[in-house]
């Protein structure tokens, strides 16, 4: 494992190879896990743009509903983002993980049994609710545990599990769709519910077993990495500065928490697309069998889980965050722009779908290298909720745009043009918002 901690708490090199064995120790302890919490998570929330293709027609839904559907579970997870990232300070990750897995599983499954639109919509809302927290949630956690100078690289690991899900949740929800429909009389989206949401509920009861709230309470550390581990993490406060927030409400008079959240106000936006639309886009693009769908849909993510852990690593190496993010974003609009050109040809689809895919889980982990770097403490706990919770605003508003958009004009390119538009905002809103000296990093 490459090491960027180059300095221990007197500013020497002498401490690498502790560094090295210790961070290892704590990758290989927490990573695989929280990484499969992920990948489970992420199927959950986005099967839906397989479901759809299906129970569109048995619910009764237009492309507008669907989209109001799709933007409806940020209702929940916005309201409650922040009080349970508060919680998790208090009562520690590993009980505040179990219980939002458990949840989600329930109410993921449980969909299986909707009947009407309503009762689509209120699921989407339970759903939503249930995962508030997770991703802020494992964001704050990895902050008790790694230095700035590994983030970046960390988080990337973690995102991975977005493209992993993609290329594994693809084709295994295109073979459930296409091979048990009908079978004990359910339909092949109601088994995609159920057989999707059971393993969150037993990766939820693992986790209350498996975690560990903090480094001073890791049976599985040694004394010495554990006091090498706080240090280095104390060092890192120290480094800054009294410019840092440390409490909830100074992070809520913290201009830059809200510039931050406008900048990532746009990840949604992308996501929205990618996670919701492209197995239509596939579908309309000459793919007509739903496990080729399926299948085809999970390249862009091994391509783009790939290169964003390249450009995570080449952002830690720097410590240069925001140009990173910026030109992430900017790769996403360019590849979503192409994408009405291209809807004839199932060939160019993909490749900008696959383009798109790059700036957006890139921009994803990078985004979340920024605020760590100037929250402190509770403000840490606080700030990073509040600003996906904002953040988040965009999931619920981009799948109703996109959604009434192709509705009134019969195809998607208009959507994905304002998609563009505010990608680019978003790039310019971090560059011009959080100057560079803000972010206090060392090496």
């Amino acid at each position: 494992m490459e090491n960027l901690v180059d300095e221990y708490a007197d500013g020497s090199n002498s401490a690498q190879p502790a560094s090295d064995t210790t961070y290892a120790k704590v990758k290989r302890r927490l990573l695989p896990f929280l990484f499969v919490c992920y990948v489970i998570n992420f199927i959950d929330r986005v099967n839906i743009s397989f479901a759809h293709l299906q129970f569109k027609q048995d619910l009764g839904l237009t492309d507008a509903s669907y989209g109001l559907g799709v933007g409806l579970f940020f209702i929940g997870y916005v309201l409650l983002e922040v009080p349970s990232n508060l919680l998790l300070q208090r009562i520690g990750a590993r009980r505040t993980i179990a219980r939002i897995m458990i949840l989600w599983g329930l109410i993921s499954a449980g969909m299986m049994f909707v009947n009407t639109p309503t009762e689509f919509y209120i699921a989407r809302i339970l759903l939503g609710a249930a995962e508030a927290g997770f991703f802020p949630g494992v964001v704050l956690y990895l902050t008790y545990w790694f230095p700035a100078s590994q983030r970046a690289r960390v988080t990337s690991i973690l995102l991975s599990a977005v493209a992993v899900s993609g290329i594994v949740g693809g084709p295994v929800s295109g073979w459930i769709m296409s091979h048990m429909n009908d079978i004990h009389g359910l339909r092949g989206w109601q088994w995609l519910f159920l057989l999707e949401g059971v393993p969150a509920v037993g990766a939820g009861v693992i986790a209350l077993f498996y975690l560990t709230d903090r480094p001073s309470q890791a049976h599985w550390l040694t004394k010495s990495e554990c006091t090498f581990i706080e240090d280095n993490l104390a060092a890192d406060e120290r480094a800054k500065g009294r410019v840092a927030p440390h409490s909830f409400g100074a992070a809520l008079k913290d201009r830059r928490v809200y510039i931050a959240a406008l900048g990532y106000m746009v990840v949604p936006w992308a996501g929205s697309v990618l996670n919701f639309w492209a197995p239509s886009i596939i579908l309309h693009s000459g793919i007509t069998n739903v496990f080729h769908v399926g299948l085809l849909s999970m390249v862009p993510f091994l391509i783009g889980g790939l290169m964003m852990i390249v450009i995570g690593n080449s952002s830690d190496r720097t410590l240069e965050r925001r140009w990173h993010f910026a030109g992430c974003a900017f790769i996403a609009a360019v590849g979503i722009a192409c994408l009405p050109a291209a809807s004839n040809s199932w060939v160019a689809s993909i490749a900008l779908l696959t383009l798109s895919t790059i700036g957006y889980l890139s921009a994803v982990s990078l985004f979340w290298t920024i605020p760590p770097a100037y929250l402190s403490g509770p403000a840490a706990a606080g700030g990073i909720a509040l600003v996906s919770c904002i953040g988040q605003a965009g999931g619920l508003i981009a799948p109703l745009v996109i959604g009434k958009v192709n509705q009134l004009t019969g195809n998607i390119a208009l959507g994905l043009y304002v998609v563009v538009a505010v990608l680019l905002a978003g790039a310019a809103s971090i560059l011009l918002g959080i100057p560079a000296h803000a972010l206090r990093e060392r090496h």
